[in-house]
């Protein structure tokens, strides 16, 4: 099958989308020609603006989420830290605050543990929404190819499971590699345009910063780098500050540390956190109770309300996300 040649903007105009951007209906049989060929157009005030795997985001800004009235706080740091156990017992205390607004929680990470954590499933994640594009371009009939610009934000809105008291949006694996830019960028604006709707933004990342710009955000208003007590850990968290605030790898209002599984040192801790330059939001005890709850793939979300564990994020989540810090609502 050969690859779709480019159209002209000024020969035929691109098929809209109801997420607020636009996407044209051209595709190739590469990871290369794809490349070539898919462009995104989003709505920028009466403007519009091709997007080429060139494109460096200039004259973009007013598309990007608007984080007024919004906490959107994005957790981070080195492997086996436990950021995934903290994200869920942070959505917990957020939910039991009533004082969230709508929740959503952003499982970032492609082990996914986040959903073991939280005893959730998703019927489809976003890595799953990504390869569907990717093959369907690669291989679909001209007339599936069409449809998926149609379907795309139906696509989007199923990975989202919505609970009771909160909603869930999984990133999941990507499977097929090659360079897909534009296809990051439409699935990322999709999930800032999704996230519009929510006063709560909580992701659980992975080891690294890179995936959480790329693929689900560009900015949050507050960071949080989870770290153990050991100089492996913090060293992490040092490198993880220099990218943010040196090469701007993301863009964040604020930035912070907090130590996992404390068994003391707290004053060597907390001189570290100070000479790495980081705000140190809080402590969080070794809890044996969490760690069983690992061990047996039991939810977090279950932990006894008197878990040490439990009351130290409660103390963060009042310190970072539900007073009126530099990271919290308006």
């Amino acid at each position: 099958m050969e690859a779709v040649s480019k159209r002209s903007s000024e020969t035929e105009p691109p098929v809209p989308s109801r997420w607020g951007c636009w996407v044209w209906g051209a595709f190739a049989t590469s990871p290369k020609d794809f490349c070539d060929t898919l462009y995104v157009i989003p709505r920028v005030g009466s403007r519009s603006r091709v997007l080429s795997p060139e494109w460096d985001g200039t004259d973009l800004k007013s598309s990007e989420l608007d984080l007024t009235n919004k906490n959107l706080i994005a957790v981070c740091g080195k492997g086996g830290v436990g950021k995934t156990a903290i994200t869920a017992m942070m959505g917990r205390v957020l939910v039991e605050s009533g004082r969230a607004g709508k929740l959503l929680l952003i499982d970032a990470d492609p082990a996914m543990g986040l959903l073991t954590a939280l005893g959730a499933k998703v019927r489809r994640t976003m890595g799953q929404v990504r390869e569907n594009i990717i093959m369907t371009a690669q291989k679909g009939k001209q007339a599936e190819k069409a449809q998926l610009v149609d379907t795309l934000d139906f696509m989007v809105l199923e990975a989202l499971s919505e609970r009771e008291d909160f909603a869930l949006l999984a990133m999941g694996r990507t499977e097929t590699l090659g360079c897909f830019c534009p296809v990051n960028d439409l699935l990322r604006g999709a999930i800032e345009t999704l996230s519009k709707s929510f006063d709560t933004i909580v992701i659980d990342g992975e080891a690294g910063l890179e995936q959480i710009n790329r693929q689900v955000m560009r900015r949050v208003s507050t960071l949080v780098v989870v770290s153990d007590a050991t100089s492996r850990g913090i060293q992490t968290a040092d490198l993880i500050n220099k990218m943010v605030r040196k090469d701007k790898v993301i863009e964040c209002e604020r930035i912070g540390l907090i130590f996992n599984r404390v068994q003391g040192n707290e004053d060597l801790l907390r001189r570290a956190a100070r000479e790495i330059g980081l705000e140190l939001f809080g402590m969080i005890p070794q809890d044996e109770t969490i760690a069983y709850h690992d061990l047996i793939g039991k939810p977090v979300t279950e932990l006894p309300p008197d878990s040490p564990g439990l009351d130290a994020v409660r103390r963060i989540v009042e310190n970072i996300i539900l007073t009126d810090g530099p990271g919290a609502p308006r």
